[in-house]
C-alpha cells in the first residue's frame, strides 16, 4: 500500500472537471469532491501503480456508492478503463509512494528553512545584544565615535573622561567649569572635528599642561614695607617721619 493519506488540491472545488461531473450527475460540487476522495483513497490503499486489475466501472460505482460516478470520471479524464482493469492517470505524480516522498521532503525542507531562519534571527539578536553590552562596558558608545566640531554647550561626559583622568593622574576636582569654558573658547575657533573621547583627552591634557607650566614659573618674593627707622650710625631707633605731614602720593612735607 502507498500509505494512509492522499494529496488533494486546495482549488479542487472550483476545478472545471468537478463542475462538468456535477453537471453530468446533477449533484453539487461538494458531493463530487467527496466521491473523488473515496475513489482516490481506494486506489491509494490497494494499488502501488495506480492500476486496479479486475475492477470494472460498475464495481467502482458500487464501492463509491454512486451509480454513474466512474463513467463521469472517465469522461473528464480522471479515470481510464482498459477492460480488465481501471487506471488512474498520473497516479505516481500525485498519490504514489514517490509522490508522497517528494511531498514529505518538500515539507521537511520548508520546515528546515523556517527553523534555520528562526535560528539566524535569534543569533542576530544575541549578537546585537553582545555588541551593545560591549559598548556599554567600554564606554565606547555610538555617539562617542562620531566626529564633531567643538560647540559652545559642550561638556565632558563621565564615561569618556574617567579613563583619561586615570591615565594622566588628574583628579575630577581639577575639571572646573572655568577650565572647561577656557578649553571650549579656544577650540571653538579652530574648526577641528574630533570624537567625544578625543575631546575629553585633549581637555585633561590641557589641564595637566597648565598645571606643569604653573609649577615651573618662578615665584616673585613678596614686597616688604619701607622701614620707618634708619640703620645709619647714630640714627638707629629714631623716628625719621615724626612731625612730618603725609601727602596723598606717599611723600611727606615739613
Amino acid at each position: 500500500m502507498a500509505g494512509d493519506w492522499i494529496k488533494m488540491r486546495t482549488d479542487l472545488l472550483t476545478s472545471p472537471k468537478v463542475i462538468r461531473m456535477a453537471s453530468a450527475l446533477k449533484a453539487d460540487r461538494f458531493r463530487i469532491v467527496g466521491g473523488l476522495l473515496s475513489v482516490w483513497s481506494l486506489f491509494d490503499s490497494h494499488s502501488e501503480d495506480g492500476i486496479l486489475s479486475g475492477y470494472s466501472l460498475e464495481a467502482l460505482d458500487e464501492l463509491a456508492a454512486w451509480p454513474g460516478f466512474s463513467a463521469a470520471m472517465v469522461a473528464v479524464g480522471w479515470l481510464e478503463n482498459t477492460g480488465d482493469a481501471l487506471h488512474l492517470p498520473r497516479f505516481e505524480a500525485h498519490n504514489g509512494a514517490s509522490a508522497k516522498r517528494r511531498a514529505q521532503d518538500k515539507d521537511r525542507k520548508q520546515n528546515e528553512r523556517k527553523t534555520s531562519a528562526s535560528g539566524a534571527d535569534r543569533k542576530g539578536t544575541r549578537e546585537e545584544k553582545r555588541r551593545e553590552e560591549e559598548n556599554n562596558n567600554t564606554g565606547d558608545s555610538v555617539d562617542a565615535r562620531q566626529r564633531f566640531e567643538m560647540f559652545e554647550a559642550w561638556q565632558p561626559d563621565e564615561v569618556s573622561l574617567a579613563p583619561q583622568l586615570r591615565t594622566m593622574g588628574i583628579t575630577q576636582a581639577q575639571i572646573t567649569p572655568e577650565a572647561v569654558s577656557e578649553f571650549v573658547s579656544y577650540w571653538i575657533t579652530q574648526h577641528v572635528a574630533d570624537t567625544q573621547k578625543s575631546w575629553c583627552r585633549k581637555l585633561v591634557l590641557a589641564i595637566k599642561n597648565a598645571g606643569v607650566r604653573a609649577a615651573a614659573e618662578p615665584k616673585t618674593p613678596p614686597r616688604t614695607s619701607r622701614p620707618t627707622t634708619s640703620k645709619h650710625t647714630g640714627l638707629n631707633g629714631q623716628d625719621l617721619i615724626a612731625g612730618l605731614e603725609a601727602n596723598p602720593d606717599g611723600t611727606y612735607s615739613l
